[in-house]
């Protein structure tokens, strides 16, 4: 079955204006004019064409945790948001620290359809930085994983992690870091400061979150390893990082929007939706994330999209679970925060949402270029729109983002996966639809290869 889809009229990121024929997956021609004779086409006349997004820092919550999120929902919300690929973090339950568990992942990425499922597998067996994962196995299973995370906790003892460091490195995959001392951070329900101590809520200091990134690039450095360090939030972990790259260290860093928009003022409201760890910051923390962002200090924008029941969230603050929704909202927050400032372009956004995440994650084809011949991975968004965000906008299985009753620039018009719509109109495709598309697609590759073992 051929698939063809003519996207006329879009808007590059130079600000050129180009129809886009695909099929079966793969951009066959770019030009005016264009036309294809059983094509669907999609008028993007006023549409910011973009590679399809790849967030590097998803929790997916399935295994074990599908009350909240299951990989089904979880890429319906990335689509919705203009994603083509996300990396699923290992906190799940069984915690994603064998090959079987991040084949499981994989597969059910697979199968749902709406973008590709990288499986990031733990750097310790359990989350619980002792032992080692099955670091090899993982590396070696059908997911190839290549990115290794204790996510959600730190690994801080500073031989594990030298090990963990020293295993990866043989076969090129990265450490990402949740840099967090623990035993600085015991209690913390907030960022530390005037505001934590009126408020009579635990500090989470700044150092806490330094300190351990000092270490690791320190680390990374000795054994020339690859250390990326996840969710950075203060002005200080900025500087940490521009020294070691300064210093030639293969460091890579990555803000979420949440740190690039939202303050510690909103933790007054004592409305959990705003806690989240590390915790908001003071806005010189933003003002330097933000600068930061726009120097290359910090290579990319990842959500840490961390869904929760909403019992988890409707509760006392001291009681209520670390996390935010983030996949839907992160492209509006990043035009508001980077683009209408005037900090970075669009093909900026392109580079920190699509193609350096893509390349950090080693997640082939994606975050390519608008080419003939490369992989139809896609978004059209809409830039001259503002929305009241609303959990209208929210299409995972939890509603706990910030951004609730914020007015918000742009929306997704069209998602193109694998060549196929996965959202049309501003609306996600029906999942029985993506999913019978993902299985031809599927299908034509499984014949594709074998018709080529027959050639040869």
């Amino acid at each position: 079955m051929t698939t063809t889809h003519l996207i006329r009229a879009a808007e590059t990121t130079d600000g050129t204006r180009t129809d886009v024929l695909v099929r079966d997956g793969v951009v066959v021609e770019l030009g005016t004019g264009l036309s294809a004779v059983g094509a669907t086409v999609t008028d993007a006349d006023g549409l910011l064409l973009l590679p399809g997004l790849v967030d590097l820092h998803t929790h997916l919550r399935e295994p074990g945790g599908e009350g909240s999120e299951t990989v089904l929902s979880g890429s319906r919300a990335a689509a919705a948001g203009g994603y083509t690929a996300v990396n699923a973090m290992a906190n799940s339950s069984p915690v994603a620290d064998t090959a079987g568990v991040v084949e499981q992942v994989q597969a059910l990425g697979e199968r749902a359809g709406f973008v590709t499922v990288r499986p990031i597998g733990a750097v310790s067996q359990g989350l619980a930085g002792t032992h080692l994962s099955e670091i090899g196995a993982m590396a070696r299973s059908r997911a190839a994983v290549r990115v290794f995370s204790d996510d959600g906790s730190c690994v801080a003892d500073p031989l594990l992690m030298r090990r963990a460091l020293e295993y990866i490195k043989g076969f090129g995959g990265v450490l990402a870091q949740h840099a967090q001392e623990p035993r600085l951070t015991e209690g913390a329900q907030m960022n530390e400061g005037a505001l934590s101590a009126e408020l009579g809520l635990g500090g989470w200091p700044a150092v806490a979150e330094e300190a351990v990134i000092a270490r690791d690039v320190l680390l990374a450095d000795h054994v020339g390893a690859r250390l990326h360090v996840c969710h950075v939030s203060t002005a200080g972990s900025v500087e940490v990082i521009r020294w070691a790259k300064s210093r030639g260290i293969a460091v890579t860093a990555e803000v979420t929007p949440h740190h690039l928009l939202l303050t510690e003022d909103l933790v007054s409201s004592y409305d959990a939706r705003f806690k989240v760890n590390p915790p908001l910051r003071r806005a010189e923390d933003v003002e330097a994330l933000r600068g930061a962002l726009a120097d290359g200090t910090v290579d990319i924008v990842a959500t840490d999209h961390a869904p929760h029941a909403s019992e988890a969230k409707c509760c006392e603050w001291d009681a209520a679970a670390n996390g935010m929704v983030g996949l839907e909202s992160a492209l509006s927050v990043v035009h508001h925060t980077m683009v209408d400032t005037g900090l970075i372009g669009w093909a900026d956004v392109a580079r920190v949402m699509s193609v350096t995440p893509a390349a950090i994650g080693q997640v082939a084809g994606h975050g390519r270029p608008l080419a003939v011949g490369e992989p139809a991975e896609l978004t059209l968004y809409d830039r001259q729109v503002t929305r009241t965000f609303s959990t209208e906008h929210l299409a995972g299985k939890s509603a706990n983002s910030p951004y609730l009753g914020r007015v918000l620039p742009g929306q997704v018009r069209a998602t193109f996966h694998q060549g196929y719509a996965t959202v049309t109109d501003g609306a996600v495709v029906e999942s029985e639809i993506v999913a019978r598309a993902a299985r031809l697609v599927e299908s034509a590759a499984a014949l594709a290869a074998a018709e080529e073992a027959i050639d040869r």
